[in-house]
């Protein structure tokens, strides 16, 4: 049989597309496979100093933050407000600021340290009269603390932790401050004069209700009327010195959830009002 000459053609045209495509997959398959490269999240760590009354509610916290935001870490630097105050004044890396009043708060705005549009308040607190729980000392309100079979008292230092300064407010406010200020026996922070009652090293002591709530060593016998003291306001915000700005924002965001106001609630804290 007699080959026409456009037959040969034609398959000439495919021999030439059949080596074409096979030399294409060929090649491919011989190529290593491309893995597209996803870099990792950028981390970041933002070191957080806070009232030593918030420890265990801001520890209770961090994991839930942490895994709505893996990629930062948190740590904490937990102290007397005013001593914290005193290390961001000294230029301390820290990102956030959490007091246990207003004043300490105050005096770094003052100095242009903080992120003003940061700054707001975020708890509340009262003020209770605590003893030990095995005391012999029959004690039912603050006015009692005059007695002397009550022979030391512990607060906490006023010119540098908060819960000190509002117990002299109220002391001084029920006329009794002369009176008692000789049984003082001062902590450098609020845990350590719970520590003092726990231990019956003293005989009673003003604490935050929170700290109270969280010993079983301890009895509370009064609640200081909040008319006695100045109001008992936990403030936060972000320092402008801050190395990671956003996470620090971010982190100050999370305390307002529903989440981590749900902790606080627990620990016996209040929730702040906004600022109108």
């Amino acid at each position: 049989m007699r080959v026409k000459s456009w037959q040969i053609g034609l398959l000439s045209c495919l021999t030439i597309v059949i080596s074409i495509i096979y030399a294409h997959l060929t090649s491919t398959a011989l190529q290593p496979q491309q893995i597209a490269f996803v870099p990792p999240a950028p981390t970041s760590t933002i070191l957080v100093a806070a009232a030593a009354s918030l420890q265990k509610s801001l520890q209770e916290i961090t994991p839930l933050y942490t895994k709505a935001n893996p990629s930062q870490t948190v740590n904490y630097n937990f102290a007397a407000s005013g001593a914290l105050q005193q290390q961001i004044e000294q230029g301390a890396p820290i990102d956030v600021f959490i007091s246990a009043a207003d004043k300490q708060m105050n005096a770094l705005q003052a100095k242009g340290l903080l992120v003003t549009a940061t700054q707001q308040e975020l708890l509340t607190n009262q003020l209770v009269l605590v003893v030990p729980k095995q005391s012999a000392v029959s004690l039912t309100n603050f006015q009692q603390l005059i007695k002397p079979e009550i022979k030391r008292i512990s607060i906490g230092e006023p010119r540098s932790v908060p819960a000190g300064q509002y117990a002299t407010e109220v002391l001084k406010k029920l006329g009794i401050l002369a009176q008692v200020k000789s049984k003082f026996v001062l902590g450098n922070n609020v845990r350590s004069v719970l520590t003092a009652v726990e231990t019956g090293d003293v005989d009673a002591g003003i604490v935050y209700v929170t700290d109270a709530k969280s010993s079983d060593k301890i009895t509370i016998v009064a609640t200081a009327d909040e008319k006695l003291h100045s109001p008992i306001q936990y403030p936060i915000a972000v320092l402008k010195s801050s190395k990671s700005l956003a996470g620090a924002s971010q982190y100050v965001e999370f305390l307002q959830s529903k989440s981590a106001k749900a902790i606080f609630r627990k620990y016996g804290f209040g929730i702040a009002k906004p600022r109108s």
